[in-house]
């Protein structure tokens, strides 16, 4: 594997399971040093033991993305140790509970906005400096079809989504300029936690695997990557974009 990253810096977050982990490794087996931020513990030492495995180096940190003071810490620390950073991957989300709209409770509806859109706006707000100071700095967030589909009973998934992909369209029109880019990555059905509580009949084995979707997210963190506002989505055969 060649290491078309090396010496870049990367932040993923939600990065002790799913499709998370599955970037933050493939991000480190490609030569990044990854900053993983996730609430699990035990997930991110797991996280750790697997990067050193493969030779790679990462930083933990865990806290939980609504802890947006713990968000601008992370981008004061990321510029006193390194000065920069290159890579962002807002992975973090919620699906919250299916349910008719009249019927989601506050409680919910404020946490799926708060980790699905609150807090990548406080990512942008705390690493776009960073990011500006890169050579080449790649933002990706992950997204989902459910942005643009109005099915009954994921309202509250579906519309953070929609405000997701909001949020960057209008930030990577801001940075357009720079040598920043921002773009979103939808990786489809998955086989992931996420995915089973979402979908409990399905055949998990009938799914491509998050290390398989995490290779094609990958991509879109290389200094080669120029792309800009748009989004792109896993396919068998790679990358297939459907928007921007």
């Amino acid at each position: 594997m060649s290491k078309e990253l090396e010496n870049r810096i990367a932040v993923v977050t939600g990065a002790s399971r799913g499709i998370g982990k599955a970037t933050a490794l493939a991000l480190a087996k490609r030569g990044a040093h990854v900053i993983a931020i996730a609430r699990t513990q035990g997930g991110l030492e797991e996280l750790d033991d697997e990067i050193k495995a493969l030779g790679g180096s990462a930083t933990l940190v865990p806290a939980d993305v609504k802890d947006y003071p713990a968000l601008d810490r992370l981008g004061a620390a990321i510029h006193e140790r390194w000065g920069r950073l290159d890579i962002l991957v807002g992975n973090a989300g919620v699906l919250g509970k299916l349910s008719p709209l009249g019927h989601i409770e506050p409680k919910t509806w404020d946490e799926v906005m708060a980790v699905n859109v609150t807090a990548n706006w406080r990512l942008i707000r705390s690493l776009d400096p960073l990011l500006k100071r890169s050579e080449d700095g790649r933002a990706i967030f992950v997204t989902s079809g459910a942005a643009h589909k109005a099915f009954a009973y994921w309202g509250t998934y579906s519309i953070s989504k929609a405000a997701l992909e909001t949020l960057v369209r209008t930030y990577a029109a801001e940075i357009s300029t720079t040598k920043v880019t921002a773009n979103m990555f939808s990786p489809g059905p998955t086989r992931t936690r996420m995915r089973a509580l979402a979908m409990p009949g399905e055949d998990p084995e009938t799914l491509p695997s998050a290390d398989d979707v995490a290779a094609q997210l990958v991509e879109m963190c290389l200094p080669t990557f120029k792309d800009n506002g748009a989004t792109y989505k896993y396919a068998p055969t790679g990358l297939f974009k459907f928007q921007g």
